[in-house]
Formats: C-alpha cells, structure tokens, sequence
C-alpha cells in the first residue's frame, strides 16, 4: 500500500513531521469538515432540520414562522462559524507542522484522521444535540425521528470504526516494515 508520504526516516513514525504529529490537525480538519456538511447539506440542502428545530427546550424554535426561522438562521449561522473555526486551526496547525519540513505531507494517515473527526462530530452532535438536548433530530419533518437519529449515529460511529482500522492498519504496515518505529 502506498503511503504518499516520502522521505519519512526508518525512526520517524508516519504521523509525525519533524516531530511533531499531524493527529490533531487531521481530526480538527474531520470535525470541521463533518460541520459543514451537517449544516450545508442536512440543515440547508435537504432542509431536514435546523439547529433549534426540536421539540426540547434548547430546541422549540418553529421553521414555520418568521421569528423561529430568523431563530434557526442565528442558531445554524453560530454553528457554520464553529465548524469553520475548527476548519481554520485544523488547517493552520497542519500548515504550521510542515512548513518547514522537506518531507511531504503523509496523506493516507490524514485522510484516515480526516475521516475518523468526522465521524467524532457525527457520533458526538447525535448524542449531545440529538438525543441529550434535544435541540433538533435528523428529521425533524417527518415522524419516527429517533429511526434516523440512531442512522446517524450509527453512520458516525462506521466512520470512526473505518478511520481507526485505516490508522491502525497504516501504522502497522510501517512498524513491519521499520520495527524500531514508534507508534505515535
């Protein structure tokens, strides 16, 4: 498998760039990127939900009147701005790691973390916004809603299954190929 990453030395783990690791970045860039197709996909696109749209006390904002929709728009706008603030450190520390390092960017290890924040976001803003606060559910148009938060939940949860084997399975190709590698 190859790695797209050259010119790690045999002592040099995989996820470290002039030793500093690239683990943090590549979750902040998942969770980011795990926002912003929540809230461009799910709450704008398809219109599912909004970020007050449940039926709880965080939620209760109606889409259906003027006041809950300027509601929702603050609420879904205060959302996009956290989601692009993981974004922009995920992406300034990255660029801040391998500035100045001749090596490139090992990119399966951050694909594989990209997918494993995103899938962090999904599992955490399933329990925490759909089932503790109740301030929305995936669909909240429709009725059986806790069919398509437990969906949601259990996509998330693949995601974080999916970027922790491929992490796994990345880091021990390259402990057989250099035993004395560390794991990072």
């Amino acid at each position: 498998m190859s790695t797209g990453c050259t010119g790690i030395s045999p002592t040099q783990s995989w996820s470290q760039v002039d030793g500093q690791s690239i683990t943090l970045p590549g979750v902040l860039l998942g969770l980011g990127l795990g926002g912003f197709f929540d809230g461009i996909v799910i709450h704008q696109i398809l219109q599912w939900h909004h970020m007050r749209s449940g039926d709880e006390p965080l939620g209760g904002q109606s889409t259906t009147t003027v006041g809950g929709l300027e509601a929702n728009t603050l609420a879904d706008g205060a959302f996009h701005a956290g989601t692009w603030l993981l974004t922009i450190v995920g992406l300034f520390l990255l660029w801040t790691r391998l500035r100045s390092s001749e090596r490139r960017l090992p990119r399966s290890e951050l694909a594989w973390l990209m997918i494993l924040g995103w899938g962090i976001f999904n599992v955490v803003e399933g329990l925490v916004d759909h089932q503790l606060l109740g301030v929305h559910h995936v669909r909240d148009d429709k009725g059986g809603p806790l069919v398509w938060d437990l969906g949601f939940l259990a996509w998330g949860a693949a995601m974080v299954v999916i970027g922790y084997a491929g992490l796994a399975q990345l880091r021990g190709e390259r402990d057989r190929v250099h035993p004395t590698t560390s794991v990072v």
